[in-house]
């Protein structure tokens, strides 16, 4: 019997058509940190009709579906997961927090809430960073060794599935850093006095949630679900 839209999971049905998370967006559901629920039971929290969110994702053109990266080898998605956006983050932090130092000197005094955009940013970006590192040092080489053919060496924290649980706290305390600077930020709308470099600044905040939510789906979604299931295989 083939499983209903209702029960499949939100992050599965991402991670076969990246595009499916714009309707997700749409309707308010999260595929990000919330992709393990059934689309039922997301469409009920945020009290949505199932039937059309069904009715969206099945409009999507199967000729026009980006590759099922449920079906990548863990190598394929621990490297695009770092060349991509790891190698993103580490670019695009110092750029933003240096556009928001400049705006926040000569907006400042009119636009407060740009000082408290800053701190937040200055903030995800501390913990970020050190949330990437965590996962380039430990996290995943420990991944790929589940996915070899070696032995195994003892595990450094007995199962994989607990800095798992750890990065995904880490995760949603991102998510939340994200969704109040977007709050601050007024859906990242630059007020009528702002200059070109509030616009382009803003721009990039934006970008930056765009690449957080694919990145942490990724991870969520895909590659910590393989990796249990690669443990449970070889215990």
């Amino acid at each position: 019997m083939n499983e209903s839209f209702g029960t499949r999971r939100v992050g599965t049905i991402v991670a076969a058509d990246w595009r499916a998370a714009a309707v997700f967006e749409r309707f308010g559901i999260d595929f990000c940190c919330g992709g393990s629920r059934s689309v039922a039971d997301a469409c009920q929290s945020v009290g949505v009709d199932l039937t059309e969110v069904e009715r969206e994702v099945e409009q999507l053109s199967p000729g026009e579906a980006e590759e099922d990266v449920s079906q990548w080898t863990v190598d394929r998605l621990v490297d695009h997961i770092l060349l991509t956006h790891h190698a993103y983050v580490r670019s695009a932090l110092p750029r933003i927090a240096g556009y928001l130092t400049k705006l926040a000197e000569v907006h400042g005094a009119r636009h407060p809430e740009l000082v408290q955009i800053g701190a937040e940013f200055d903030m995800l970006s501390g913990d970020f960073l050190q949330h990437m590192l965590k996962e380039e040092h430990v996290l995943f080489p420990y991944i790929r060794e589940l996915a070899g053919r070696t032995r195994l060496g003892p595990s450094p924290f007995g199962t994989v599935e607990n800095p798992i649980r750890m990065m995904e706290r880490e995760h949603e305390d991102a998510s939340r850093q994200v969704r109040e600077i977007r709050r601050l930020a007024d859906g990242y709308t630059p007020p009528p006095d702002g200059c070109t470099t509030y616009r382009v600044c803003f721009e990039e905040l934006a970008q930056f949630e765009r690449d957080l939510l694919r990145h942490v789906h990724l991870e969520n979604n895909v590659l910590f679900p393989r990796a249990v299931d690669l443990e449970g295989a070889r215990r």
